[in-house]
């Protein structure tokens, strides 16, 4: 079953936005240097062997950007393909974090943003 592994919250002022989640849940909060942008990593300070998700925190880049979601397939690809089939938009195509993974970011029928994550330590 595909899990929710990462989440962006993007920020008109990162300092600000990473005070205000750093102070409200003490979430640990660091400059991410292998992102092609400004990115922060936001750790959520869970305890080992207890379930949560991580994320990352940046500059907005438009003023209709939201928080998204990403969700672990096993493959961007064939999951690009079921969301157009099934009535969604790709936003932003299939792209590499090197050595790390692919991800796309789409539209659900409803206008809700969302990303799709695929695990490859291959990726270039």
């Amino acid at each position: 079953m595909a899990t929710v592994v990462h989440f962006e919250i993007p920020a008109d002022n990162v300092a600000r936005a990473r005070k205000f989640y750093g102070e409200l849940f003490g979430w640990k909060i660091d400059k991410f240097t292998g992102a092609p942008m400004d990115y922060w990593m936001v750790m959520t300070g869970r305890k080992e062997g207890e379930m949560g998700v991580d994320g990352g925190l940046m500059q907005r880049q438009h003023p209709q950007q939201q928080t998204i979601v990403y969700i672990d397939v096993p493959s961007v690809d064939e999951y690009l393909g079921k969301v157009k089939n099934l009535g969604g938009q790709v936003v932003f195509p299939k792209m590499a974090i090197p050595k790390m993974g692919y991800f796309a970011v789409c539209l659900d029928t409803e206008n809700n943003g969302f990303g799709l994550w695929e695990n490859n330590t291959e990726a270039q």
